[in-house]
């Protein structure tokens, strides 16, 4: 029982994470409601593959996979360019499934030719800290917002969201910090229960209104049609492809610590399976997929550290995929009580961030790039996206998002020093 236990609550963790993403996108591209769940059922099923042959061939860690926060931009940005240039968002839809297809190209080039070894020595304990602090500070304003109720039904704080939405955060937390394993271990798997219990019973849950004519469905292939050769996108998937590294290395540095695994991870392994999955979700037309490090959050919360359980909730996740009618039901929770649930989960990466920083805080030139790489990099976050609508593609991929600029700089900024220091020898 208790095994059972613990892989449903690595498949609804999983299913929390990756539930909002394709709403919002499908949302974006003004797809229709059946589109939409087919959007998601394409994404729960990617998602699925990709987690087992990460912890089977690739990292061999319980890492889940989840929409790269890069991806969702790069989806969304190109969605408001393809209204304001009247392309068709067909069109466009076809356009970034070649850029993901372009994007795992990249990866698989970049393992076989074994850089990623090469680009692993710049994830110090400064850029890792950099990358944790600046991931939960692009995080915190959606989580707030959702918790908040805000866009939920109306633009601004709902209460009779906000409040239900709270207390299944209180519960979830008092759940997780209980003295008695059985609550702790299962604390998000009951919050979830617990809130989505609670919104229908305030009668604030979102039906979805669908007629589902299969009950079994093998999710589909190119969906969009054939892939449309884009230059701004393409150019676009290689800069997204390169920067996603940093997100690949970050999580398995952070997972592998805390699990105290002594086995050194092939990133050129993990990095050619992360390359399969992104041409994957190209064929299945969903964003690209990456190991996404708030799973070590996940597992400082429930205690987790068995590989099973999240194998038979990765399995779940995929099972799911081919049930309409349950990839509906998924589809129904409410967002308030995802973000409410994982709220707890989230914030053990800013500890860990500090932790990182904790190695390195004696030095004044360390300080300074820790200072400025987190200035830019919450500085952009501020930057609104209509200020850069004049740029190209690539370039507000690049400088609307405060994460991958924050950490580039830190890098740039690190190795920089180095570079003088030795010359100074």
């Amino acid at each position: 029982m208790r095994l059972i236990l613990l892989s449903i609550q690595w498949g609804v963790f999983i299913l929390a994470g990756s539930v909002v993403a394709p709403i919002a996108i499908g949302n974006a591209f003004h797809l229709s409601l059946s589109e939409i769940a087919g959007f998601l059922q394409r994404s729960l099923f990617v998602i699925g593959i990709a987690s087992l042959l990460q912890v089977f061939f690739g990292h061999r860690l319980p890492i889940a996979e989840g929409p790269a926060g890069l991806w969702w931009g790069v989806f969304m940005i190109f969605a408001g360019a393809a209204s304001a240039m009247n392309i068709k968002s067909q069109v466009m839809l076809q356009s970034l499934q070649m850029g993901v297809f372009i994007s795992g190209i990249c990866f698989l080039l970049m393992s076989a030719t074994k850089m990623i070894h090469t680009i692993k020595k710049i994830f110090t304990p400064l850029v890792t800290g950099t990358y944790l602090f600046l991931l939960i500070a692009q995080l915190s304003g959606p989580f707030v917002k959702g918790i908040l109720g805000i866009g939920y039904f109306i633009p601004q704080i709902d209460g009779r969201v906000a409040v239900p939405a709270l207390a299944t955060l209180i519960v979830t937390a008092g759940l997780a910090k209980s003295s008695y394993p059985k609550l702790r271990s299962f604390s998000i798997l009951y919050g979830i229960i617990f809130g989505w219990i609670l919104f229908a019973v305030l009668g604030i849950t979102k039906p979805i209104n669908m007629t589902v004519n299969h009950w079994v469905e093998w999710p589909e292939i190119l969906v969009w049609g054939r892939p449309v050769f884009d230059i701004s996108v393409v150019i676009t998937a290689i800069i997204t492809a390169v920067l996603l590294l940093s997100n690949l290395i970050a999580s398995i540095e952070v997972v592998q610590k805390f699990l105290g695994e002594q086995t050194p991870v092939d990133y050129n392994r993990a990095g050619l399976v992360m390359g399969i999955n992104q041409i994957l979700a190209s064929l299945f037309c969903t964003m690209g997929f990456v190991p996404v490090s708030t799973s070590v959050g996940f597992i400082s919360t429930t205690k987790i550290k068995e590989k099973l359980p999240f194998i038979i909730g990765s399995s779940l996740v995929l099972g799911i995929s081919f049930f309409p009618p349950i990839t509906l039901l998924v589809a129904s929770l409410p967002v308030p009580v995802g973000y409410a649930t994982t709220f707890l989960a989230f914030t053990h990466l800013i500890v860990l961030a500090l932790k990182e920083y904790g190695t390195v805080l004696h030095d004044d030139n360390q300080l300074l790039i820790i200072a400025v790489s987190l200035m830019v990099g919450i500085g952009s976050m501020f930057v609104p996206a209509e200020a850069l609508r004049h740029l190209p593609g690539y370039l507000i991929s690049l400088l609307n998002n405060g994460l991958i600029l924050g950490v580039l700089t830190c890098i740039l900024l690190e190795q920089g020093l180095k570079i003088k220091a030795n010359r100074d020898l």
